[in-house]
């Protein structure tokens, strides 16, 4: 089971997904998709990007998969995580460096690189709730 984080546009004065307002529309990131590999192989070289549209990022005890797309200009993307908190880190310093905000499984926070955990603790114990309780 992965942390699942979405990268895309989100209104500016947005804290959480419940200040999204419903008629949002998301516009494109304006960035394209050389300018994220060029961001991210910056803040972990040994980012593995053989294929431009599913990058990967494996640390000590973490794996990061990273979904661009095949578009030129990428509208979102999403990073797939496994593992332990650190990778926390390495997630807050993509989104930060590229100046993009996103949204998590698990947590209603919108993430820009700047908040102590990412949301990862509140993603880890919903993922420990549904694996170690799993409903029939």
């Amino acid at each position: 089971m992965s942390w699942d984080i979405f990268v895309q546009d989100l209104p500016k004065g947005a804290k959480t997904i419940t200040d999204i307002p419903r008629d949002f529309k998301p516009m494109n990131l304006n960035l394209k998709r050389d300018e994220i590999i060029k961001i991210i192989t910056e803040v972990f070289p040994k980012a593995d990007f053989k294929d431009k549209t599913w990058g990967r990022l494996d640390g000590d005890d973490f794996s990061i998969e990273i979904n661009l797309g095949d578009k030129e200009y990428v509208d979102g993307f999403a990073l797939h995580v496994r593992g332990s908190n650190s990778a926390v880190p390495i997630v807050d310093k993509i989104l930060h460096r590229l100046g993009v905000r996103a949204v998590s499984s698990g947590s209603d926070i919108i993430l820009d690189g700047s908040i102590p955990n990412g949301g990862f603790e509140v993603w880890e114990k919903y993922k420990n709730e549904v694996t170690t309780n799993p409903k029939d």
